[in-house]
C-alpha cells in the first residue's frame, strides 16, 4: 500500500486546521478593547515586572522565574542570576530590592572571590544610596577582605567614611585607592574634601578645648569668689546638710543654662565683683521680673525704683509703688520668712546665714505691704526682720 509523502499529511493536517475556523471562531485571541491589557501578562512583552509573582495571574512568568533560580544550578551559575537581577533592580534605582537580590545571591556562597567581590562591591552601592553608611562601609570591607586592591571598592569605602564623618580614615582610604591608580578622580577629588573637613574639625576640636579651659577658668574664679564671701549654694534638689551645698558648685554651673530659661549665670567682673541673676515674684498675680546681672554692691531699693517707675500693666489698682512695697526671702527648710530693708545690698543679704541660692538664682518675694493679700499670705508664718 502506498504511503502518502510526510510534507502532504502535514498540508493535510493544517487545511484541516484551518478550515475548522471556518465554522468556529478561534476563541484564544486577545480581545479588542482590552489587548494591551493582556499583551502585558506575556512575558517578552512586558515593560515591567511586578514586584510580587502570582503563579495564578501570571503562569508563564512564574515557570521563568522556576527555570531561572532552580536549585539544581551550580551555586556560581545561582549567584550570577541574583547578580543581574540586582543590577536590574539598581538601574531602576529600586534599591531595597536590589540589596535583597545581592545578599541572596551572597547566600549560596559560590566559590567565585570574584563574583562574590561584585556582589558585596554592587550591595554597598544599594546601602549608600539608602543611606545605610554603616553597612555599606562593612560590604566594602569585606570585598576588601576578598580583593584588597579592588579600586571600586575603596572608593565606595571612602564615600561611607565621608558621610559618617571619619574624615581622617576617609583620607586614608583615598592613600590606598591612590596607591593603585595616582589618577583616580574621583580619589583625587574626594582627598581633597576630606583633608579639608578633617582639618577644620581638628580646628573645631582644638577651640572646643580652649573654650572649655577658658569657662573652666572662670568656673574656678566664681567658685572661689562666692566660697570667699561664704555665700550658701543648693541644687533643685536641696543638699542632705548645710556644709555641703557649695561643694558641688562645678555641676550647678554646668547645668544652669538648663535650668535658667535666660541663659544668666553669676559672672565676676575685672575688680573681683559678683554679679548675679535674680528673680523678683510678686505671688498676688503670679508675675515675676528677672533682672540679668544684679551687681552684690546695688541696693533693693535702687532697682524697685527703676522697675516700679512706671506702673506694670498687671497693676490695674496702681498699688504697686516702690513706697509701698515689702521685700522677703523664703527660708523653705524652716517655713520662715525674712524681710529684707530697702536699703539692703545683695551681697548683705547673700550672706545672711539662712539664705540660700537655689540654681544659681537668688529670688525674693515682693508684695504690697498694706495690702489684703500680703496680711494673708503673712498669716500663720513667722516673719523675721533682717537687721
Amino acid at each position: 500500500m502506498e504511503q502518502p509523502e510526510p510534507e502532504a499529511a502535514s498540508d493535510d493536517s493544517m487545511d484541516a486546521f484551518l478550515d475548522k475556523f471556518q465554522s468556529q471562531p478561534y476563541r484564544g485571541g486577545f480581545h479588542e478593547d482590552r489587548w494591551e491589557e493582556e499583551l502585558e501578562k506575556i512575558p517578552l512583552f512586558m515593560k515591567k515586572a511586578p514586584s510580587e509573582i502570582d503563579p495564578k495571574e501570571n503562569p508563564d512568568l512564574a515557570c521563568l522565574q522556576s527555570i531561572i533560580f532552580d536549585d539544581e544550578r551550580s551555586p556560581e551559575e545561582q549567584a550570577k542570576t541574583y547578580k543581574d537581577e540586582g543590577n536590574d533592580y539598581f538601574k531602576e534605582k529600586n534599591y531595597e530590592k536590589a540589596v535583597i537580590s545581592y545578599t541572596e545571591g551572597l547566600k549560596k556562597k559560590c566559590s567565585d572571590p570574584d563574583l562574590n567581590v561584585v556582589l558585596y562591591t554592587n550591595r554597598a552601592a544599594a546601602q549608600y544610596y539608602l543611606g545605610n553608611f554603616r553597612s555599606a562601609l562593612n560590604d566594602v570591607t569585606a570585598a576588601r577582605k576578598l580583593k584588597p586592591c579592588h579600586l571600586k571598592a575603596i572608593v565606595r569605602g571612602a564615600l561611607c567614611h565621608l558621610e559618617l564623618k571619619n574624615f581622617a580614615e576617609a583620607v586614608n582610604w583615598c592613600d590606598e585607592g591612590l596607591q593603585i591608580d595616582a589618577k583616580e578622580k574621583k580619589l583625587l577629588e574626594m582627598r581633597v574634601k576630606a583633608d579639608k573637613l578633617k582639618r577644620t574639625e581638628q580646628r573645631d576640636i582644638r577651640k572646643a578645648k580652649l573654650k572649655e579651659k577658658k569657662e573652666q577658668n572662670q568656673n574656678e574664679a566664681l567658685l572661689q569668689a562666692i566660697k570667699a564671701r561664704n555665700i550658701r549654694l543648693v541644687s533643685e534638689a536641696a543638699s542632705e546638710d548645710e556644709d555641703s551645698a557649695s561643694e558641688g558648685l562645678s555641676e550647678l554651673l554646668d547645668g544652669l543654662s538648663f535650668e535658667n530659661p535666660y541663659g544668666a549665670r553669676p559672672s565676676v567682673d575685672d575688680q573681683g565683683r559678683l554679679s548675679w541673676p535674680v528673680l523678683f515674684l510678686y505671688p498676688e498675680y503670679a508675675q515675676s521680673d528677672f533682672i540679668s546681672a544684679f551687681h552684690e554692691d546695688s541696693r533693693f531699693i535702687d532697682h524697685v525704683m527703676v522697675m516700679f517707675g512706671e506702673t506694670p500693666s498687671w497693676d490695674l489698682e496702681h498699688k504697686y509703688c516702690p513706697d509701698n512695697l515689702e521685700v522677703y526671702f523664703e527660708d523653705e527648710d524652716r517655713a520662715e520668712l525674712y524681710r529684707v530693708p530697702p536699703k539692703s545690698t545683695l551681697l548683705q543679704v547673700l550672706q545672711h546665714p539662712r539664705y540660700f541660692v537655689k540654681a544659681l538664682t537668688p529670688a525674693f518675694l515682693v508684695c504690697v505691704g498694706s495690702s489684703p493679700f500680703c496680711r494673708n499670705y503673712l498669716r500663720g508664718r513667722k516673719v523675721h526682720q533682717i537687721k
